[in-house]
Formats: structure tokens, C-alpha cells, sequence
């Protein structure tokens, strides 16, 4: 992976805001619609349904989106994470 790849849905009402984070931070990322097309959403649960990062969302039935995968593998779900206000700590290399 040579970029971050954000995985959204424009039906998503957290989408608008992480997006508009991304952007502020200057995040080079690919995007990925999963409702736009079949592939994409497969590519999608492809990597959700493969991953213990998602299963406390899967748990809560969420969906997992948005969601930002890093290049070196972890996950940014919540926009407190991208903002830096949260207590976790997200390492972006």
C-alpha cells in the first residue's frame, strides 16, 4: 500500500466531517465509495470481515465506515483519532 485509503459512504452522516478533517490535515489518501459500486464493497468487507480491528463495530452493528487505512496498516475510525483529541494514540507513518 502506497497510500492511505479512506473507505466511506456518502449515505454515511460521519463521512462529511471525517472527510473535511483529512482534507484540513493534508492526508493524500484514495477513496473508496462502498455504495457506489459492487467491487467496492466487496473490497471493503473484504478487509472488514478479515480484520480484529473491526469486530467491536461489527459487534455494535456498525458498519466500520468511515474509516482511514493507513500505509502502515492500522486503522483511524473516529474523527476525536484524526483530530488528535482523543486518548488514543494514532501512529500515521
Amino acid at each position: 500500500m502506497t497510500k492511505h485509503t479512506l473507505y466511506f459512504s456518502d449515505t454515511c452522516p460521519d463521512t462529511k466531517a471525517f472527510v473535511e478533517e483529512l482534507e484540513r490535515q493534508g492526508y493524500d489518501y484514495d477513496a473508496v465509495n462502498i455504495t457506489e459500486s459492487m467491487a467496492n464493497l466487496k473490497q471493503f468487507l473484504k478487509l472488514r470481515d478479515t480484520r480484529p480491528q473491526f469486530e467491536e463495530r461489527k459487534l455494535w452493528n456498525m458498519v466500520g465506515v468511515p474509516v482511514l487505512h493507513l500505509k502502515n496498516n492500522n486503522f483511524i475510525f473516529e474523527l476525536n483519532d484524526l483530530k488528535g483529541v482523543s486518548c488514543t494514540l494514532t501512529d500515521t507513518n
